[in-house]
């Protein structure tokens, strides 16, 4: 019997057990937790039952007790642009504890989570990290493309089409028949986004199955992947195979790698980063752009290519992608998978479809280098994330056109007031600003719609969703509401971002900047009280992965932070050094 529950002074706790409709067998065997995130407020999830069935179907197969457990989502899609999408990267930290609690209040045996949004995926992964009890993570899958007037779309289109139906390019009937034709079916956006770059990068971290994310969420080979993942898991416990095992630099090195060659989201940074601190590994965000820049983009992906992630799925899926990587010598191999292989046994095994397109060989890439790039200089000390496989103009510089929220910009973005050359900046959006550090997916899709995408720049120190193009700099550290150079900035200021001597700068002085920063005061936040306070109060800057950390101390140093007027110019808080380990 699971030692948790065996004894005489644990009888209680059977008892409570069988009233479940377990039998004393069932609690004679390994305890496997099926966590999953079904929820009916998106597509995304909405196959998590039916699939977690299939897990524990598997589960019982190979003599295991499944326990299924549920847990929250928030749908980046339906709350972008407005006050709820800051709530999705904070969702991220409570999803991510509701499952360590179960998993430690329980003491379950392993784990399998199954996954399908934006952070869910991140989310699962820090929890399975934490308990480090034998397990694997799986996507739920991708939604398939919608079909408007012959050809294949995504929400993307959507989101695009807002600005192009404010320029006059289209009318509302068009935005209409878009917005009923874009999303077919259950699963999670159809292009390269976060959902599919994170479920990609769990692959070649080694927490999932190499080929499981491959499915879309409505093909009936899924339930084939969740049974397979339940018989798995069992002989995980067996071998007693643990997250801590699996993960190490290598791992992060590939899961890098493979982001920035398919393209990739800009919000890859940010939870690997989280990964990292977690797991106690050490990743720096300048790896990012050292891997970036060996790595050539091979996968002709939307939102800066061409294809979905449905195609990519009949290309020869991700193993292809790992094989391509593999003969050229951008992985290493020698790290260990979920399945006890290696990623080099793994990735041996692709094999590309006759007459696929999506994924070209290293000799012919979409572009030498890889997809993210991280800029510096005196408005991003700690760093800025661009994702350069989407920004079509490698230097903008010109006027700051600065705006305290993302609801003002889109305004202006909207009535025309934006115009080529100028550099939106939006600020107070960071994890503590926000607090929640919202994606600006409207305001950057408006921009392309309104036909701007080539020639207008925008600099946050929020995120960008996996669909953004154009040059667009995001996760500016640090950030405007903890005193960092972004709260400085004035219109008309001259802001410069150039790609190729990796820079994000401003022409102020030093002396300028501490000036201004003199007067400055932190802006009142809107949450006094609840979920959005605590993690206002506990959120690490987004060079660290904004992550929430934990103790009283390092809450103390947040307060002291913003009582004495948040940090000086050169981007160190006034109580604590750049370099203090959290």
């Amino acid at each position: 019997m699971n030692s948790f529950l065996s004894g005489r002074d644990r009888a209680p706790a059977r008892a409570a057990l069988l009233a479940t409709g377990m039998t004393a067998e069932d609690l004679a065997k390994p305890m496997i937790g099926v966590a999953h995130s079904w929820i009916g407020t998106m597509p995304c999830n909405l196959n998590h039952r039916r699939l977690a069935q299939a897990v524990m179907a598997g589960i019982r197969a190979a003599g295991g007790t499944p326990v299924e457990i549920n847990t929250i989502a928030v749908s980046d899609v339906i709350t972008m642009g407005t006050a709820g999408m800051r709530t999705s990267l904070v969702s991220r930290e409570v999803i991510a504890d509701s499952i360590e609690l179960v998993g430690r209040g329980h003491a379950l045996d392993g784990l399998v989570t199954l996954a399908g949004c934006d952070k869910t995926i991140p989310a699962a992964a820090l929890a399975h990290v934490r308990l480090n009890v034998p397990g694997l993570l799986l996507y739920s899958g991708t939604m398939l493309p919608g079909l408007f007037r012959g050809g294949e779309i995504t929400l993307q289109d959507v989101f695009e089409a807002v600005g192009r139906t404010a320029a006059g390019e289209l009318d509302d009937g068009d935005l209409q028949e878009m917005e009923r034709a874009a999303c077919p079916g259950e699963g999670a956006c159809a292009g390269h986004y976060t959902a599919n770059t994170m479920a990609m990068a769990m692959e070649f971290l080694g927490l999932s199955p190499f080929g499981s994310m491959d499915p879309p969420a409505s093909d009936p080979r899924k339930t084939g992947v969740c049974e397979a993942a339940g018989r798995l898991v069992m002989r995980l416990v067996e071998r007693d195979l643990r997250p801590g095992r699996i993960l190490d630099t290598r791992s992060l090195h590939n899961a890098i790698t493979a982001a920035v060659a398919t393209g990739g989201s800009t919000n890859v940074v940010l939870h690997l980063l989280a990964l990292a601190r977690e797991a106690g590994l050490p990743l720096d965000i300048t790896e990012f752009d050292t891997i970036s820049a060996r790595t050539p983009v091979i996968a002709d992906l939307r939102p800066s290519g061409r294809y979905t992630a449905v195609h990519l799925d009949r290309a020869g899926g991700t193993r292809l992608v790992g094989r391509v990587l593999s003969d050229a010598g951008l992985l290493e191999g020698e790290a260990l998978t979920v399945t006890g292989r290696t990623v080099a046994d793994e990735v041996a095994e692709g094999q590309a479809a006759p007459g696929q397109r999506v994924v070209r060989p290293v000799e012919r890439p979409l572009s030498a280098t890889g997809g993210l790039c991280v800029l510096k200089g005196n408005l991003a000390p700690r760093g800025a994330v661009v994702k350069t496989s989407a920004a079509v103009t490698p230097r903008i510089e010109g006027p700051a056109v600065v705006f305290d929220s993302e609801e003002d910009a889109m305004a202006a973005v909207q009535s025309g007031a934006i115009t080529a050359g100028d550099v939106v900046v939006i600020r107070y959006e960071g994890p503590r600003g926000g607090p929640g550090m919202r994606e600006m997916l409207g305001v950057t899709a408006a921009l392309v719609g309104r036909g701007l995408g080539r020639s207008v720049a925008l600099v946050t120190d929020g995120r960008f969703s996996g669909a953004t193009r154009g040059l667009m700099a995001g996760h500016v550290a640090p950030e405007a509401a903890d005193g960092g150079p972004l709260a400085a900035l004035r219109d008309g200021d001259l802001v410069t971002i150039d790609l190729e001597s990796r820079g994000l700068s401003v022409d102020l002085t030093p002396q300028q900047i501490s000036e201004r920063m003199r007067h400055w005061t932190p802006p009142t936040s809107p949450y006094a009280t609840g979920v959005m306070a605590k993690y206002r109060d506990a959120v690490s800057c987004a060079s660290r992965g904004a992550v929430t950390v934990s103790g009283r101390d390092e809450r103390g140093r947040w307060l002291e932070r913003r009582a004495a007027g948040g940090g000086n110019a050169d981007g160190t808080d006034r109580t604590e050094r750049t370099d203090r380990k959290e």
